[in-house]
């Protein structure tokens, strides 16, 4: 399997080098393009020596928060005792994002050699991938692709001839945003309601079936055998500007934008070429307006703000936003943007589990308010309600579903404040003017 070199000009085709090939979806058609060589090599090694190589290439989780992958698994203990459980996020709910579902669509046996290697590695027999329920073709293409892994040998009782045991298990989830929550994903598992649950206990003490689990992201585990494969030190050269951002990422991008789609770039990719240059810009007469770089819960960036970033970790939340999930939302001058922060509102009130208060209550509010502003019913005390609902609704519930509403909302105010109060049809109140007349 040939491997790219990181480029400044161009995409860095790693996990999207085989998109659109059907032939690499079958296990021989992935077998002959280098499959599932990262993981005979590490059924080789001891699991120690797998999660060295894994933290040494600075590999950090591609769901979102960005915690470095090898130091996650090395917080599950051998020698314990206890079944350890692997579960991959396969339910891609993040608006915005449409990453995952193309990996398991084209190159299904990318993530079950992933899966596989990565419950080697945290000294696990079985592996768990929770599919989101809408993903008809993904679901069928991963579940052909285990079948022919176990067939083959690769999977089961005796994977690859080693007389180890791994089994990867299909979970299909109901469409539930909040299932994509690590703790609300293990209960779905369990075939308890999809609420998060509070943590202490991490799921490195107690996670699936009170067992000792990792939870990881398609796009981390497609990358692992990779890795395996051409080195931590290949792994370390893709970064462009921060150490502590290395590889490759898939960038989901649709909204006002002239070439939507799935790009692959080095991490440290110029944000202001790979929207110009790579995505095609603005719609023919049109100019852009803001981006949320990370799906709908990370902060609206202004184009200022933009076109001054580094596509990684740092580089984002050097300019007031967040590498996320990839999910890239671009607005041009034609949207208003009170119109979107309300859209944005309501899908996570419709999402919210009601488990925390804050939550329940504090996203339907929001969701209320924004939408009276949008019809042009609001008022100047509207927006000061907002950010007090805002600062109630952050840090204070068992997960961040109502710091994803918050968020937007904030961003959205403090950025674009002159479209909220366009709308805004009554004088504000000012004492002093009103005791005169």
């Amino acid at each position: 399997m040939g491997y790219p070199q990181p480029s400044h000009e161009r995409e860095t085709p790693v996990l999207s080098k085989y998109f659109g090939d059907r032939d690499a979806t079958s296990l021989d058609g992935w077998r002959k393009r280098g499959g599932y060589e990262g993981l005979r090599k590490a059924l080789s090694m001891t699991p120690a020596e797998i999660v060295d190589i894994v933290k040494a290439s600075g590999l950090r989780g591609r769901g979102g928060a960005g915690f470095p992958t090898g130091i996650k698994w090395s917080f599950m203990k051998p020698g314990d005792g206890k079944p350890h459980y692997l579960c991959c996020n396969a339910d891609e709910s993040e608006p915005g994002t449409f990453k995952d579902r193309e990996i398991m669509r084209w190159t299904p046996h990318a993530l079950v050699e992933g899966c596989a290697l990565g419950a080697y590695a945290i000294g696990a027999e079985t592996a768990y991938v929770y599919i989101r329920g809408e993903f008809t073709e993904p679901l069928a293409r991963m579940r052909q692709a285990v079948r022919e892994a176990y067939d083959a040998g690769i999977l089961g009782t005796n994977s690859m001839g080693t007389g180890k045991r791994i089994d990867v298990i299909i979970h299909k989830g109901a469409g539930a945003y909040i299932c994509g929550e690590e703790t609300a994903m293990m209960n779905s598992i369990e075939g308890r309601r999809g609420n998060p649950r509070i943590k202490p206990p991490f799921p490195a003490v107690s996670g699936v079936f009170a067992q000792p689990t990792t939870i990881n992201n398609v796009e981390t585990l497609a990358a692992v055998p990779h890795i395996l494969v051409q080195g931590a030190d290949w792994y370390k050269a893709m970064s462009l500007s921060s150490p502590k951002s290395t590889g490759s990422k898939l960038f989901s991008v649709c909204g006002n934008i002239a070439r939507p789609g799935n790009y692959e770039v080095t991490l440290g990719f110029p944000f202001k070429d790979f929207l110009y240059d790579l995505c095609g810009g603005p719609l023919p007469g049109r100019t852009l307006k803001a981006v949320v770089p990370g799906g709908i819960s990370v902060p609206i960036q202004t184009m200022e703000e933009a076109e001054a970033s580094k596509m990684d970790y740092e580089g984002f939340i050097e300019q007031g936003s967040m590498l996320g999930s990839g999910g890239v939302i671009v607005f041009d001058d034609q949207q208003n943007m009170v119109k979107q922060i309300a859209r944005a509102a309501r899908f996570f009130a419709h999402e919210s589990c009601g488990q925390c208060t804050q939550c329940r209550e504090g996203t339907a509010w929001t969701t209320r308010i924004m939408e009276r502003i949008r019809d042009g019913e609001g008022t100047h005390e509207d927006l000061d309600t907002l950010f007090s609902i805002a600062d109630n609704m952050t840090a204070t519930t068992i997960c961040v579903l109502s710091d994803s509403c918050a968020v937007p909302v904030m961003s959205g105010i403090r950025k674009f404040r002159s479209e909220f109060e366009a709308l805004i049809k009554k004088p504000k109140f000012h004492p002093v003017t009103a005791a005169v007349a």
